[in-house]
């Protein structure tokens, strides 16, 4: 078992029947929502489920995980999602896969995030991962140089096909800053650029912080 499996299957262990659940994205996400169909067919769990990206909710439905809109659901109980970034005061860094709007919206529509990640994503400065910044297509070229004021090296995340697109149709700026000092505020000063539509810093949201090791230990941070 991996590094990644642990972490998320030990998170898993925080659920239970009847819930509602936050479906993250990832690849430690991936191996949480494996875990999440395992127990609802093994303990005749009755959940609900909403994903927090496309892929996501492909797979939980290949799962027999069912899966609601929020305009089906009232609050979420537990999210479990994974993290890019970590530090010891469970300020995060997400967005890796793309997915970082909807994975805040339902973070923090949610009364517990879980994040789950293996011991490499753990830094004591958030920073060497670059931020990803969720931005609209119009006047992206704008938006990219205001963000290169703020003291990073910002870059349009690409694909084979051309430009890598959202689940909600815009584009990802990935912002190198190599460390950021004060994360809450340079969240602050990355939202109040116009065409932002949300950046990766997640902040004051994650309750707890699943940390699995290659020899099969887990290290659970609670805030």
């Amino acid at each position: 078992m991996n590094a990644k499996q642990v972490a998320a299957e030990k998170a898993v262990s925080f659920l239970d029947d009847g819930m509602t659940i936050g479906l993250g994205t990832g690849s430690t996400a991936y191996w949480a929502i494996e875990k999440i169909a395992e127990e609802m067919k093994k303990r005749k769990w009755r959940i609900r489920a909403i994903a927090t990206s496309v892929r996501s909710e492909e797979h939980g439905r290949s799962l027999g995980i069912p899966i609601y809109s929020f305009a089906d659901i009232g609050t979420i109980d537990v999210t479990i999602d994974g993290a890019d970034e970590a530090d010891e005061k469970l300020s995060l860094i997400k967005g890796g896969g793309g997915a970082l709007l909807r994975e805040k919206i339902v973070a923090t529509n949610s009364n517990q995030l879980i994040i789950v990640a293996d011991d490499s994503k753990m830094v004591k400065t958030l920073g060497k991962f670059p931020l990803p910044v969720e931005v609209v297509l119009f006047g992206w070229e704008r938006t990219l140089e205001k963000l290169r004021l703020l003291g990073c090296s910002p870059t349009r995340r690409m694909k084979e096909s051309g430009p890598y697109l959202t689940d909600n149709g815009n584009y990802i700026v990935d912002c190198a800053f190599g460390e950021i000092e004060d994360p809450e505020a340079t969240h602050g000063r990355i939202n109040a650029i116009t065409g932002v539509v949300d950046n990766g810093l997640f902040i004051n949201i994650a309750r707890r912080l699943v940390v699995g090791f290659e020899n099969g230990e887990s290290r659970v941070i609670s805030r």
